[in-house]
Formats: C-alpha cells, sequence, structure tokens
C-alpha cells in the first residue's frame, strides 16, 4: 500500500531525499509521517505532516530534514540535508486517520494505520 525509495549510503554532510508513494483513493486524506530505526534500537519519529501542511519535527532532525506532500497528497517525501552517521537507520513512512504530530515526538509508536516496508540509510565516512 505504501512503497518507499531512495535510500543509499552517503558520506556525512551530503543529502538524500526519500519517497513514499500511496495507492488508493483516500490517499489524500492520509496524515503522514517519518520513522526511523536504528540496529539495536527502538523505532523513532524523524517528521508529520497533516493534510493541512501542519509539520512537527523531533529535535535531532529539525533544521536539516524537511517533509512535505505532493499536489495530490499522495506521495510523501523527506528531504534530508547534513546528513550524520547517527541518522543511520532503516526509514519508514507511516499513515493514519488523525494526526501523527504527538506519535513522532513520542517514545511511544502508535496509531499507524499502514506502513512502508522501509529503506535503508547509510551515512559513514
Amino acid at each position: 500500500h505504501l512503497v518507499e525509495s531512495g535510500g543509499g549510503s552517503v558520506h556525512p554532510g551530503t543529502s538524500l531525499r526519500l519517497s513514499c508513494a500511496a495507492s488508493g483513493d483516500t490517499a489524500s486524506t492520509y496524515y503522514w509521517a517519518w520513522f526511523r530505526q536504528a540496529p539495536g534500537k527502538k523505532r523513532e519519529g524523524v517528521a508529520s505532516i497533516d493534510p493541512d501542511g501542519s509539520t512537527v519535527y523531533a529535535d535531532s532532525v529539525k533544521g536539516r530534514f524537511t517533509i512535505s506532500l505532493d499536489s495530490a497528497g499522495n506521495t510523501l517525501y523527506l528531504e534530508m540535508t547534513n546528513l550524520k552517521p547517527e541518522d543511520t537507520a532503516i526509514y519508514y513512512c507511516g499513515a493514519s486517520f488523525s494526526s501523527l504530530g504527538r506519535v513522532v515526538v513520542s517514545t511511544l509508536i502508535r496509531g499507524i494505520n499502514y506502513w512502508g516496508q522501509g529503506t535503508q540509510v547509510t551515512v559513514s565516512s
């Protein structure tokens, strides 16, 4: 239902853009977010966006990552700049029927109705 793309291996300080495409007529009504899970760590929130464009970011990515939706509201993006080794993780997109703004800054990840398959991002020199 959600198909991710755009991961890869990059050097510190460089950029990547992740995409998450949704199928289905109701995709434009979803609330969206990006999450990530590093080896040996719990899944954590990265950023969320509501259909009205409201966004929330985790402190660790503020000023470096930008979440956005295409005009049709069914493709989600995460523009990542100034990448750091600690950004290394599998990145997942998630969609919900309610706002995920509080979820991405919480230690408890819940309320996600649909998950992408995940895409690996590795940042190393």
